[in-house]
């Protein structure tokens, strides 16, 4: 500390306590210089540590590198070196004055950058120029069409729409007005695959429907590969079926055909033409008590209604950041797009559980496929042709999760969106030469297929993860800010209108859209040529949350519970090189938009890429308190 006192200039002690006053500051100074030095070696030794510990992932993984990876990877050395002569340039002063070819000596580095100029304003720019407008256009296209869908879902929200049933089943049983056979007979079908946590009150929630026991059948669809899980399985099934309620265990001997297979299994016995609906729920769905009453009224009188598809609610939406992502998208998909082709086409992509068929649409329609990995669509897309109408309500909701690692997500998209791809290459020909009207098959190919599952993926990765950063390099070649910032913002508004509640994560979500624009792409080309795991299908994991209130209860216990929690869900964190690589990409055409001062560019692509950074170290998926 200084003091400071008020003893005059002209004392002979004033020198003195000068001289100790500089002194001390002195000191003062190089504690703090001890400190900011301190501070960096703790942040330098973190980052090698970090950088070693991904290196040993790296090398410890045993994949072999995709092609999708190598011309990442590509791009990634492209944009080092790139970065790297735009450095000497910038500190040679050639920014500001750039040279020419005929001032510079032949051979010179400065003949060889002029040279670059050159080839660059006159053969790269505009080739990356027109690739950047044919992704401008296909990003307008799809912009009006989500504005559209928007738009269509206000108009169905002001005016009221909403399916009406004809029948009622409200009243009891007991009661005059309603007889036991005015409840159609329905099987309920609960296909599991080694899904050990949930499938118990899955279970439950499917036995205690408000239905007479001697109108419903539930199916347990058991293709579960290990043994201690088939017997827990099977004894859930006969603790029901000793209270009275008509379940039924089935397990096939031959698991072929994976989903599609085993709902096309629980189809084949004699006894299914006795029933007229099958309802399915995934093993992670606990449909409420009064489901079967709240849907199967809406067939009554329809005898065109194939499939009546309910929303979907998230027992853990607020788990951790990824599962807030994923209840904004999911929440869109419900309340916008579901909604709205429902009123106005009567047809969507059935979501493959949470909804009844009628089997005989099942029948008329060539009954689930195993052709693809997304069954549910290829089934949809039939009955469509035929001529069956589908019904969306969107005010009943059945119970799921959502899972909570970015690993289980990731592996999930793949197949959501490699799979469209799949029925697009099979079904186009069907789709041409199938009797329904001119605007259904357009419909069918331009919007449903084309536009949304295939321009969507395209556009975002092409141009937010390769133009962009090239045009940094490159920027005779432009991309206009309002592509950059202010049309992905409105439609990302638009996007998180069904939550309100999520406008604090609308950056996050925006950034973190274009993050997993990589994981779709590569599914979609996959998909579309018959690549790499396209085929792939694996069960998306899950906890087993019964309920919101599991984490009321896990906030309400002991600490040393909590403490046991958490070690017991302390993971093993994946590097997922794509996104690494593509981070490098981003952060590497920050630095080069910093040397141009281009503001918009500059701060999206620095926060893209350390988006991209944290998601490829999986942290996106982090328990938060």
């Amino acid at each position: 500390s200084v003091h400071v006192d008020s003893s005059s200039p002209d004392s002979p002690a004033s020198g003195k306590d000068r001289s100790r006053s500089a002194r001390q500051l002195s000191w003062i100074y190089l504690l703090k210089l001890h400190k900011i030095s301190h501070s960096l070696a703790f942040l330098l030794n973190g980052f090698i540590s970090l950088a070693l510990r991904i290196f040993k992932k790296l090398r410890g993984g045993q994949r072999s590198e995709s092609r999708f990876y190598r011309v990442i990877r590509f791009f990634m050395v492209l944009s080092v070196v790139l970065l790297l002569v735009e450095l000497a340039a910038y500190y040679r002063g050639w920014h500001f004055s750039p040279p020419s070819v005929e001032a510079g000596v032949e051979g010179s580095l400065e003949y060889i950058y002029a040279k670059w100029l050159v080839i660059r304003a006159n053969y790269l720019a505009p080739l990356l120029q027109s690739l950047t407008n044919v992704c401008i256009v296909l990003f307008l296209i799809q912009s009006a069409d989500r504005i559209s869908l928007v738009l269509l879902c206000f108009y169905i929200k002001i005016r009221g729409l909403k399916p009406v049933a004809e029948m009622n089943y409200e009243q009891d049983i007991e009661n005059p007005g309603v007889s036991i056979h005015d409840f159609p007979m329905v099987i309920v079908q609960m296909p599991i695959c080694n899904e050990r946590e949930v499938y118990q009150q899955s279970i439950s929630a499917v036995c205690t429907q408000d239905w007479p026991n001697e109108r419903m059948l539930v199916q347990v669809l058991d293709d579960s590969d290990d043994p201690d899980v088939q017997s827990l399985i099977k004894a859930e099934v006969q603790k029901w079926q000793q209270r009275g309620v008509h379940i039924v265990y089935v397990h096939r001997l031959i698991r072929s055909g994976y989903k599609a297979g085993n709902l096309k299994s629980g189809m084949s016995f004699d006894y299914v033409k006795d029933y007229e609906f099958v309802a399915i729920f995934d093993a992670d769905f606990q449909p409420a008590p009064d489901f079967l009453k709240n849907t199967i009224p809406y067939f009554k009188g329809r005898d065109d209604l194939a499939l009546v598809q309910t929303r979907w609610a998230f027992v853990n939406k607020e788990e951790n950041l990824l599962t807030r992502l994923q209840n904004i998208n999911l929440s869109f998909h419900f309340e916008v797009e579901q909604q709205v082709n429902g009123w106005f086409i009567n047809f969507f992509g059935f979501n493959g559980t949470a909804g009844v068929w009628r089997i005989r649409a099942i029948e008329d329609c060539g009954g689930w496929l195993d052709r693809t990995t997304v069954e549910d669509m290829d089934i949809a897309v039939r009955a469509h042709l035929c001529g069956w109408k589908f019904i969306y309500l969107n005010d009943v909701k059945c119970l799921c999760e959502l899972p909570e690692s970015y690993e289980a997500y990731k592996k999930q998209q793949h197949r959501w969106h490699s799979g469209p791809m799949q029925l697009f290459r099979l079904s186009f020909k069907d789709i041409i030469h199938s009797k329904v009207s001119v605007i259904k098959k357009s419909n069918l190919i331009f919007l449903f297929f084309l536009l949304r599952k295939l321009i969507l993926p395209f556009y975002s990765f092409t141009l937010f993860c390769i133009i962009l950063p090239l045009t940094m390099f490159l920027p005779e070649a432009s991309l206009p800010p309002w592509v950059v910032c202010y049309i992905p913002g409105l439609i990302s508004i638009l996007n998180i209108l069904p939550t309100p509640q999520s406008f604090p994560f609308i950056v996050p979500y925006l950034l973190f859209e274009n993050t997993m624009s990589v994981t779709k792409f590569n599914a979609m080309i996959s998909g579309l040529f018959q690549l790499g795991r396209a085929y792939e299908w694996i069960v998306t994991k899950k906890v087993g949350r019964s309920s919101e209130t599991d984490l009321v209860s896990f906030a309400a216990g002991t600490e040393s519970e909590r403490k046991g929690r958490r070690r017991r869900r302390r993971r093993d964190h994946h590097v997922y090189r794509k996104e690494l690589a593509l981070s490098f990409i981003l952060l590497t055409a920050s630095v080069r938009s910093l040397l141009s001062a281009q503001g918009v560019h500059f701060y999206f692509l620095l926060f893209q890429g350390i988006t991209f950074l944290v998601t490829g170290l999986d942290l996106i998926g982090e328990q938060v308190s």
